[in-house]
């Protein structure tokens, strides 16, 4: 089983929230066995067993707590503490203002220098709500400069296939322009980018977006021109 396998049955799960609020019953601690605790962990362990591979957490067995699953990693030599993470990995928060040393848990999905965007369950969408008590599953974007990271515990994945498929290509580049699309434009151009706007030749989406920094298509191209000269 390859990290990117159990990555994608983690993506599949982002928004899902427990019910009722407030309550950490759901349908992972359902299928756990202990339903109304706190999930972070139980989510884990609910993914990699929908993949069919239960053996690859906690030798096959089970566990709720992120001490248990360090320990555990530690006696099997499958600690990391580096910082060289990588997906697939299970990186353990210790969030301040709370007594434990592992608060809360997730599974990296990329890294991009210092941060890490990982896969949570029982977090908050926002950084203002409890990040390791927050009642849903969330894609975060957490910085090893200004959050703390325990360590990993990395699961005896098999390796990926560096080749990347034309379907995997196409789910790369529509996530890639979202994220082009969400960033504001530089401060260097917020002249240029006025005056565009102000004069018609650039204009948003319907939800009022203009993707500065998103790729720019011929007919945009010739779209933005044809605006220019009337």
């Amino acid at each position: 089983m390859t990290a990117s396998e159990i990555l994608k049955i983690a993506d599949g799960e982002i928004g899902y929230t427990e019910s009722p609020p407030n309550s950490n019953k759901t349908k992972y601690g359902e299928a756990y066995g202990w339903n109304g605790v706190a999930w972070g962990v139980i989510f884990l362990w609910w993914c990699l067993h929908e993949a069919g591979a239960s053996e690859l957490f906690y030798g096959g067995g089970k566990t709720a707590s992120c001490g248990q699953l360090r320990t555990y990693a530690v006696e099997h030599k499958q600690w990391v503490t580096d910082g060289e993470y990588k997906p697939g990995d299970l990186v353990i928060f210790d969030f301040p203002g709370t007594s434990a040393t592992t608060d809360h848990i997730g599974i990296v999905e990329s890294v991009n220098g210092s941060v890490l965007t990982t896969i949570e369950g029982n977090t908050s969408p926002t950084d203002s709500g409890s990040q390791y008590n927050g009642g849903c599953v969330a894609r975060k974007q957490r910085d090893t400069l200004k959050t703390k990271i325990v360590g990993a515990y990395r699961p005896e994945y098999t390796e990926d296939d560096d080749d990347m498929s034309y379907e995997q290509w196409k789910e790369f580049m529509k996530r890639y322009r979202e994220e082009l699309r969400e960033k504001d434009g530089s401060r260097w151009s917020k002249a240029d980018r006025d005056w565009a706007t102000e004069n018609g030749i650039v204009q948003g989406d319907d939800n009022d977006r203009y993707m500065w920094q998103d790729f720019v298509s011929r007919e945009q191209m010739a779209a933005m021109m044809h605006r220019l000269h009337e």
